[in-house]
């Protein structure tokens, strides 16, 4: 906190004094741009710089949510207030809306309404085109009838890149039906702490697994030129930058304590290959880290990201973050205070999202000379760029009817096909899956018979509370389980429900003897346990476990000597080693989306092989939480000497893992050299055959582990995969190539190197050796 204004000035001189160095530094060492630019759009977006006032550019760099504009009527709905419109616009100039009203979806003609309505008003006042944002991340999710996809985590699960990139493209498509542009997605957040209740809207755990899916989502969603995205595309916005995921806590929006090294090597390499890619925005993490907010750190939001690729888009807050910054983060004295640091920082953008002091207070800040006009100059030169390069200047809002494919067959089709490849086979016991034809089946527990499970937060409203209302003719694991095994052959007994009008954890009293009693005349129980929905910092947890309630279902339903199948509906992996051995099956179906409860019934009856595998480590104990590419130290089994140093950490499944209706072998794995430099290419092959009697498909994992690094090396890392089909019987050899240079490590200078040693792959059981004959370190930022 600065204490007196002699210090204020000092750190302001400071803080300009310091941002026209890292210009000067940044300038002469950057070896990239990550998008070229496109001369017209840079004239045009100058020519109209130059004619703004200060009141129009610090518009342009205000967002407004939309509840500001209306209030919801006698029926529900939400209506704008043409004297608030007028109001805001006249005396703000905003330049930016974003998200529902009221917590409600809308059809795309409402949409198309109200977004015709504020740009009218915003070009009439300005002549510039406002720029509307929306958090839809598995589909036009604000947009009643709209086709819902799989989560994230669960599209991490099929390990197929394209998936995310078809998905996105359709994403897209249904967002700009409803004259939305701009979408705050991907998100490239990793999932390595499984309490934290935003992990299931990331990949997964591992960096190179969110990057590769990252860069095909934003293709995508913008398509392959960002300079010009056609009327089928939607400007994409990286969140939450970066290590939201990481907090000490595990809670949502709390501290994090990742040093730089770590922060380039694993945090930064999702974001720098979707900006590489194209994306054209970035939302900033809501924490802080070492004690420092993101949303103040120029070193992250100007040297990294913007200077040293020279990346010239748009970095928007996250929602309130500058009040944030003040009111709960205690750095600065006042909210003018705050702004001043975020600005200069280099945020362009403010979610503010309710409160237009940020414009009073911004103003204030560049008259007297505390925020330079430079920087406002550069923030808006950004929003506008993206505008231009939305086409908006020319096409503010779009036509519902130019959409003819919004929520087509073609779509749904596409999302059931990607839930199938997702749901994991955790467990088949004496192959009890798939479910005999003919067979009777209870399906219990408190995920059977709701569509809020399936598709979980960010679904129709925030919470995804709303989903059972907005959902229904899509089907529940019950309905979906009656159309493919039989009406008559299939019983419903839940014995534990959520209490959907309460918090996400809550439930109601339990009826665990009535579904013991229905499991006495039928052959197999589903048994389908999890989560209800939930979003941000409402979803956080205090017990990893699985609800006491659930356990003790699932404990009861074993004394009908029926085989269960649990179904685990969930968006992080909770706690269920206390029922594990009791289940003859296990299916992870994450949160697949409207179509998953049809796409489970399927794998459940055979029609379909399972081939989902797990995007991150499944722990077994609430106090051994861990990912895959842990240190060397943190799997030791016994220390020698008198004392016993423990270190082994249990997990239920390892990342990676899941079964399938076929077996697979491994043979002949091959390397082009077993010597290597940085400039090389490895290429490796392996035999892979299917072995079983039935068609499935297979991830072919490739990991790496450097034996001895002048940093303890993590015990192995991801570097490549391929999924691939094949018949029984039948064998493919499998190629994947890997630039030697992934093999670098970022050492404690910050520097990324790749050191000279020995170094082992291995796909599956099968191992090959390899040796890096010299050292080499990069003397740019990134490689």
């Amino acid at each position: 906190m600065i204490k007196s204004n002699g210090m204020k000035k000092l750190w302001y001189l400071g803080i300009a004094l310091l941002g026209m160095l890292t210009a000067c530094q940044s300038e002469k060492k950057a070896k990239e741009t990550v998008i070229k630019s496109d001369a017209q759009i840079e004239q045009e977006v100058e020519q109209l710089l130059k004619k703004m006032t200060l009141d129009e550019k610090v518009g342009q760099m205000t967002q407004l949510a939309l509840d500001v504009f209306g209030e919801k009527d006698d029926n529900g709905k939400f209506q704008l207030y043409k004297s608030r419109v007028d109001s805001i616009f006249d005396t703000y100039k905003i330049g930016s809306v974003l998200n529902t009203a009221i917590h409600t979806p809308m059809e795309t003609t409402r949409w198309s309404e109200i977004i015709s309505t504020l740009q009218k008003k915003s070009l009439e006042e300005t002549g510039i085109p406002l720029i509307y944002g929306v958090d839809e991340i598995h589909g036009a999710t604000y947009t009643i009838g709209s086709t819902l996809f799989p989560q994230q985590i669960a599209l991490g699960a099929t390990f197929e890149p394209d998936f995310a990139r078809r998905i996105s493209e359709v994403a897209a498509y249904e967002t700009r039906a409803g004259s939305i542009p701009w979408n705050f997605a991907p998100i490239l957040d990793l999932g390595r702490d499984s309490r934290w209740p935003r992990m299931w809207e990331t990949y997964g755990e591992d960096p190179y697994l969110v990057s590769v899916m990252g860069e095909q989502s934003i293709l995508g969603y913008q398509g392959p030129d960002p300079n010009h995205l056609g009327s089928n595309r939607v400007a994409t916005c990286l969140k939450h930058y970066m290590a939201y995921g990481s907090s000490l806590s595990g809670k949502d929006r709390t501290p994090s304590y990742v040093g730089d090294n770590d922060m380039r090597e694993r945090y930064f390499e999702p974001f720098l290959r979707a900006l590489r890619a194209g994306a054209l925005s970035v939302m900033v993490n809501s924490g802080i880290n070492n004690g420092v907010p993101f949303h103040t750190n120029e070193k992250y939001l100007t040297q990294w990201l913007k200077d040293e690729l020279n990346w010239d888009g748009v970095v928007v807050t996250d929602w309130a973050d500058i009040i944030n910054i003040y009111r709960r983060d205690r750095v600065a004295e006042s909210h003018k205070e705050a702004i001043c640091m975020a600005i200069n920082a280099g945020i362009d953008m403010s979610m503010v999202p309710y409160d237009c002091s940020f414009c009073t207070d911004l103003k204030e800040l560049v008259n007297e000379g505390r925020v330079p006009m430079s920087r406002i100059d550069d923030a808006v030169r950004r929003i506008l760029r993206l505008k231009y390069r939305l086409n908006l200047f020319d096409k503010p809002s779009d036509e519902t009817d130019d959409y003819p494919e919004f929520a087509s067959k073609k779509h749904a089709d596409l999302a059931k096909q990607a839930a199938s490849e997702a749901i994991t086979l955790l467990k088949n016991e004496s192959a009890i899956l798939p479910i005999k034809p003919g067979a009777k089946i209870l399906v219990a527990g408190p995920n059977a018979n709701s569509m809020r499970t399936l598709n979980g937060g960010w679904s129709y409203s925030w919470q995804g509370d709303k989903a059972d209302q907005y959902a229904t003719q899509y089907n529940t694991i019950l309905e979906a389980m009656q159309n493919e095994f039989g009406l008559s052959n299939v019983k419903f007994e839940p014995g534990v429900t959520y209490n959907m009008q309460g918090k996400y954890y809550e439930e109601n009293q339990p009826e665990i003897v009535k579904a013991v009693t229905a499991a006495a005349s039928v052959d197999y129980i589903v048994l389908c346990l999890g989560e209800n929905s939930y979003c941000e910092t409402p979803g956080n947890l205090d017990d990893l476990t699985l609800s006491e309630n659930q356990l003790k279902l699932a404990e009861a339903l074993t004394a009908s000597k029926k085989p269960i199948i649990l179904i685990l509906n969930e968006g992080r992996p909770r706690i269920i080693s206390r029922i594990e051995p009791l289940m003859k099956a296990i299916v992870n179906i994450y949160l697949p989306g409207n179509y998953g409860a049809d796409a489970l019934a399927e794998i459940l009856s055979g029609k379909v092989n399972p081939s989902g595998k797990l995007p991150f480590t499944y722990p077994k104990y609430v106090n051994s939480l861990t990912t895959y590419d842990h240190k060397p130290c943190e799997s030791l089994d016994k220390m020698e000497g008198a004392y016993d140093y423990d270190a082994v950490r249990s997990v239920q499944w390892a990342f990676g893992y899941g079964l399938s209706y076929t077996k697979f072998k491994y043979d002949n794995l091959k390397v082009n050299k077993t010597n290597f430099l940085v400039s090389d290419t490895l290429i490796f092959t392996v035999d892979v055959t299917n072995v079983g009697e039935r068609e499935g498909k297979e991830t072919v994992l490739l990991f790496t582990s450097d034996k001895v690094a002048s940093l303890s090396p993590d015990v192995r890392r991801l570097r490549a995969f391929k999924k691939i089909e094949l018949k029984p019987a039948e064998t493919k050899t499998v190629e994947l190539k890997i630039p030697a240079s992934d093999l670098a490590f970022v050492g404690n200078d910050g520097k990324w190197i790749l050191e000279e040693g020995d170094f082992s792959v291995n796909i599956d059981s099968h191992l090959v050796d390899l040796h890096c004959d010299k050292t080499f370190k990069w003397e740019t930022p990134n490689r």
